[in-house]
């Protein structure tokens, strides 16, 4: 047994541990077992009655509002404190929010205090007054009248999207969705050999989420899609789904944490894309009900409401399994890496289930379309003999996968597809 971030450990009762019961209670819970090691060993409490006491008064007397908890004594002599997740947040220990990180328990800074201020009042960023009450939508009505037929844009459109209140004030969220605005945005780079090697940069912001998402659209096309003559036609072609890349930056823009100053982020290069949403999981869902898209919590639900309406997104959170599906039948599958402060969305360029042995696996994944390799640098990096090396590229030459260029020492070989 380990502490974890909703479990802690405490040998004995000392105030120490009133500093994670805030946190447990602004948060996802926890439980906190007093005595036990740090180690996770048990060290049975003398009077464990008395420490449960002891523990309902310091609780009681010194978080503020009082949390929802339960103590109860195991058959070790074990006492066992579950903090509840509270609706009442932010929950304070001597005038101080905490947070857990990682299995550490640290003082909330001000913008995860303000989060937990409006959390507390059933608000979310989104439905806040926006600082501009001067703002145009002529990009959202042409999408409303191009994607769903809408005859007539006015003040009216706008309150049926909860963009405008009743009494005529804007939120955030019509700000986002206005031509123009003070937000963050999307910041794209396709990358060559190394991260300091930029091909293209390309940055949307301070404009409508539907131009920046039009215009991400734009630049996945420039890279990612090809036309290629077919007999009398010419048949484009996607080197990675354009449905997986439409569903990961809608997601992006639509889920993300707009008080955080940072752009969705869409890095490229030869292998693929990863895009990356600041903000990690909304409260209440866990990585596991994201991943098998189980629950539906979105943190934006005036804005993914929109987009729902204009057949950007899913309604009922089914991104995950959209971009898996996009890849069926591709030997490369797209990964969903959620941290702490932020979510990425990791897209490989489609490949065929080629069936290769592990070792020409390796050599085929560390060449490139765009970038040829010597074979000294495939040996390096693989630890592989030069003359392995060389068996193992002459035979994805042979099937095709992989083109010679140069001679000499200038001999080099690349991936064709």
């Amino acid at each position: 047994m380990k502490e974890a971030r909703n479990l802690e450990f405490k040998e004995r009762v000392s105030d120490s541990f009133l500093k994670t019961v805030s946190a447990f209670a602004n948060y996802d819970g926890g439980k906190i077992l007093f005595g036990v090691r740090d180690d996770g060993t048990t060290m049975p409490l003398a009077d464990p009655a008395g420490a449960c006491l002891a523990i309902e008064n310091k609780v009681n007397d010194s978080i503020h509002p009082q949390p929802d908890y339960a103590l109860d004594i195991g058959s070790d002599g074990v006492v066992v404190l579950t903090v509840s997740p509270g609706a009442s947040k932010p929950y304070y220990y001597r005038s101080r929010a905490y947070r857990r990180a990682d299995t550490s328990t640290v003082e909330a800074d001000a913008l995860a205090l303000s989060r937990l201020v409006l959390e507390g009042r059933r608000l979310s960023f989104e439905r806040l007054p926006s600082a501009d009450q001067n703002l145009r939508f002529s990009v959202l009505e042409e999408w409303a009248k191009d994607r769903i037929g809408l005859e007539r844009f006015d003040e009216d459109t706008l309150k049926t999207l909860n963009l405008l209140s009743p009494d005529g004030v804007y939120n955030n969220a019509g700000a986002l969705l206005a031509d123009g605005n003070q937000f963050p945005g999307i910041d794209m780079a396709y990358f060559g050999e190394t991260v300091s090697i930029i091909l293209d940069r390309a940055a949307f912001a301070g404009q409508s989420l539907l131009s920046q998402y039009e215009s991400a659209v734009r630049i996945f096309h420039t890279h990612y899609v090809y036309e290629q003559v077919e007999g009398s036609s010419r048949v484009a072609h996607e080197r990675i789904p354009e449905t997986a890349f439409r569903e990961a930056v809608a997601n992006a823009l639509v889920h993300r944490t707009w008080d955080m100053p940072a752009n969705v982020r869409v890095a490229m290069d030869d292998t693929g894309i990863e895009v990356t949403s600041p903000g990690g999981l909304p409260a209440g869902i866990t990585e596991s009900q994201y991943l098998r898209d189980e629950l539906s919590v979105p943190r934006n639900p005036i804005l993914a409401g929109v987009f729902f309406r204009l057949r950007l997104i899913e309604a009922f959170g089914t991104g995950v399994r959209r971009i898996l599906q996009a890849y069926e039948g591709s030997a490369a599958q797209p990964s969903f890496s959620v941290r702490e402060n932020s979510i990425v969305v990791t897209l490989p360029v489609l490949s065929e289930r080629l069936d290769l042995s592990e070792d020409e696996r390796r050599i085929y994944d560390l060449l490139r379309v765009t970038r040829p390799r010597p074979l000294s640098e495939l040996g390096a990096e693989t630890g592989y003999s030069k003359s392995k090396v060389n068996v193992l590229v002459k035979r994805l030459i042979d099937r095709g996968l992989v083109a010679k260029t140069g001679a000499g020492r200038a001999t080099k070989y690349r991936r064709l597809r």
